[in-house]
């Protein structure tokens, strides 16, 4: 448990974060690569399975002339979706409607911009029933930032 204060503690002393319109981001100054594998990393060392990982960047990429689309918006982006069985069934006990975050997911993802930060983040909640899960998941975040 100490260690993961002191590991929470560090990652947001070394990125910048943001909770902007219920959103928690932390910019990171690192390869796009190792932090997509910090996160899986940070997500199994909760326990927890990764269900799907959605390649948005790589999507956006392939329909840009198709949608009309004149600029590249990310070099990649991707959001990894997973759940936790017993923080689920605790939310949703509370509050049926707490399906609707279910699977949590967590996004990383870099502009096209030459030099751009990687950007790591999540969805908050503002729901009271929600905070075990929102600290899961900048825990999750954290982690992934300044692991190990």
């Amino acid at each position: 448990m100490r260690h993961s204060i002191i590991a929470t503690t560090l990652a947001l002393s070394l990125a910048t974060p943001a909770l902007a319109d219920g959103f928690f981001t932390l910019d990171v100054d690192a390869d796009f690569e190792d932090v997509i594998f910090n996160v899986e990393l940070a997500i199994t060392n909760q326990g927890l399975v990764i269900d799907d990982v959605s390649f948005v960047g790589a999507m956006l990429a392939r329909t840009k002339d198709d949608v009309g689309g004149t600029v590249d918006l990310f070099s990649d982006a991707r959001i990894f979706s997973f759940c936790s069985a017993s923080l689920s069934r605790e939310t949703m006990e509370r509050n049926l409607r707490n399906i609707q975050y279910c699977p949590y997911n967590i996004y990383v993802y870099q502009s096209a911009e030459e030099g751009a930060p990687v950007f790591v983040g999540y969805r908050e909640s503002d729901d009271p029933a929600m905070r075990p899960v929102n600290h899961l998941l900048q825990q999750i975040v954290a982690d992934s930032v300044a692991p190990d």
